[in-house]
């Protein structure tokens, strides 16, 4: 971490104190080492001192990173118009967003799906961390009624499927993941033991059937000397209880990631998890857990075979920069206030770090796969990625 960077405060410290206590506690009932995703687990989730639980914000230009629904209303309004053209298709149709961050997104979604006279019967809300969830609640508390009416939180996947869309964005990097190190054939699971004052790396034997699996990406891929990386073991089950909760209609999901080739590439052999704290990107996922964010990229192939195995069809996968252009981001920033040197500056801007190879443009994907739809959903026709999943 760069000395540059304010520690945290005697608050956050304590809280980071508390949830390291717990960890260690975890590493003793494991006979010392506990696994990395369970690890992750506690970090990011653990009630009311995880990362999206202890309630500190972690959104934003006062948090630790800024989404693409921070940036502005671009991003949302384009997102909106490929959710229009699902609920166009399906009677009475839904909205479930999973782990709506600030709010921020919802409340454009909301609006511009107003705006175009589509608006969803229902707009629930996936939220488990209350803290999060009260976020969301001041960030939609001025909404005009008949937007306000429509917004229910559910703590849980609906019981019964739904028809509409499904929709998630940088949800899917946050699920834990395991870290494995593969050399020469031999693969071992990377660990989390206590020490006095933290925590260190520890080595965990690797399931047989877990082992076969890296052994067969290393001989796929041309693996060579170390390479360390990492999967999602929930992702498969968690893409398929969504997929199962769509009765007509669509499951998108936008993230940083590849599809498996680029994923596990021989040159990619340090893997891509990543940790954020102030706007600062560090590979440390043990500096005082609680307070930062810990995140990989997303395998969007397993993604896709998730989907497919429970009855959906890959109907899109493409980059977001292509994603936003089919969605019309071009005809909103053509329709905005020229004269209005300072407001098309900042929406100039936000443009350009949503569609710039360098900024989010091509490092985050957009995929779809849809149920029952007789047509597609906007925003993959300019660009066909799904030949790279």
């Amino acid at each position: 971490m760069s000395a540059a960077v304010s520690p945290p405060g005697a608050e956050a410290r304590a809280v980071s104190e508390t949830l390291l206590k717990k960890i260690h506690q975890a590493c003793d009932a494991e006979q010392g080492c506990l696994s990395f995703d369970s690890y992750m687990n506690m970090a990011l989730y653990h009630p009311g001192l995880g990362y999206y639980s202890n309630g500190l914000m972690p959104f934003g230009e006062q948090g630790d990173f800024v989404t693409a629904p921070e940036s502005g209303a671009l991003f949302g309004r384009c997102l909106a118009r490929s959710i229009a053209s699902v609920l166009e298709q399906v009677e009475a149709g839904c909205v479930l967003e999973l782990g709506a961050g600030s709010g921020a997104l919802a409340r454009v979604v909301l609006q511009e799906l107003h705006a175009l006279d589509c608006l969803p019967r229902r707009y629930w809300i996936l939220e488990r961390s209350g803290a999060m969830r009260t976020l969301q609640q001041q960030a939609l508390a001025d909404l005009p009624p008949q937007l306000a009416s429509r917004v229910a939180w559910l703590e849980a996947l609906p019981t019964q499927p739904l028809r509409g869309v499904v929709f998630g964005n940088e949800v899917a990097d946050a699920l834990p993941v395991s870290r494995f190190r593969w050399q020469d054939g031999t693969v071992q699971l990377e660990g989390v033991a206590a020490e006095q004052n933290g925590l260190i790396s520890c080595a965990r034997e690797a399931d047989p059937a877990n082992a076969q699996r890296i052994r067969q990406l290393a001989a796929d891929y041309g693996w060579e000397g170390v390479y360390v990386s990492e999967y999602c073991p929930g992702l498969p089950a968690w893409v398929g209880a969504l997929a199962e909760c769509i009765a007509a209609g669509a499951l998108l999901l936008i993230d940083y990631g590849y599809g498996r080739a680029e994923y596990y590439h021989r040159q990619r052999a340090m893997g891509t998890l990543m940790c954020h704290y102030r706007h600062q990107a560090h590979a440390d996922a043990f500096w005082f857990p609680g307070l930062q964010d810990i995140t990989a990229f997303v395998d969007f192939t397993a993604i896709a075979e998730a989907a497919c195995a429970a009855g959906m069809r890959l109907t899109g996968y493409t980059s977001q920069a292509q994603f936003l252009l089919g969605c019309g981001i071009d005809r909103l920033l053509a329709a905005a206030d020229a004269g209005d040197t300072r407001a098309y500056l900042q929406l100039s801007n936000e443009a350009k770090r949503l569609m710039l190879p360098g900024e989010m443009g091509e490092r985050f994907k957009v995929i779809v796969c849809s149920r029952h739809l007789e047509r597609d959903v906007i925003g993959f026709a300019a660009r066909d990625l799904r030949s790279r999943l």
